[in-house]
């Protein structure tokens, strides 16, 4: 138990049983038997689950890590990510030109969803065929913003599942952004 408290219940009975054996000679078995008696179950991380029903409007990866444009507006990058102001929780959803990583457009809103996303595009006019890379989440994939695309002539490209490096310039300059200027700076308050 004494292992099990140690370690905030983060450990199996496997890697129980091996830091014991570094001290006593116990079996991997027995430790099992001990922790089920006494109920320290190590907490375990609950998987997300996809949620169906939404419409899914997938691309590929037309962008293909090639972040140099040669003209404005060519070649852009969006996310979302979250900013905290005192105890309120924000979404920044923002734009970048490749051309000369410039956030074009941007918007703050208190809930990440598509409305969120489809207020950032609608603030910039963007010429025919510009190319706006993202990564596959539910705002980037559903049908609103799919036809918000559509109408104004943007080629759609995406990450692959799980590959952040696929959107590194508008990674980079979240992560920027929130290091430089709201973790060093925690007297932000929500106005």
């Amino acid at each position: 138990g004494k292992l099990c408290k140690t370690y905030r219940y983060t450990y199996g009975y496997r890697k129980i049983a091996a830091l014991m054996k570094q001290e006593e000679t116990i079996g991997i078995n027995q430790v099992q038997r001990i922790m089920q008696k006494h109920s320290w179950q190590c907490q375990v991380k609950v998987k997300k689950k996809n949620r169906p029903g939404s419409a899914y409007y997938q691309t590929g990866n037309h962008l293909k890590r090639c972040f140099k444009a040669t003209r404005p507006l060519e070649k852009l990058t969006t996310d979302i990510t979250y900013l905290y102001f005192g105890n309120c929780r924000l979404y920044l959803s923002s734009i970048m030109d490749l051309y000369n990583g410039e956030i074009v457009a941007y918007s703050i809103g208190e809930k990440q969803d598509t409305a969120l996303v489809l207020d950032t595009l609608n603030r910039l006019d963007l010429p025919k065929g510009s190319l706006l890379h993202s990564d596959q989440g539910s705002v980037y994939t559903s049908y609103e913003y799919y036809q918000c695309c559509q109408k104004k002539n943007v080629i759609r490209s995406m990450s692959r599942k799980g590959t952040p490096a696929d959107n590194a310039p508008i990674e980079c300059f979240h992560s920027s952004l929130k290091c430089e200027t709201f973790y060093l700076n925690k007297a932000y308050k929500y106005a």
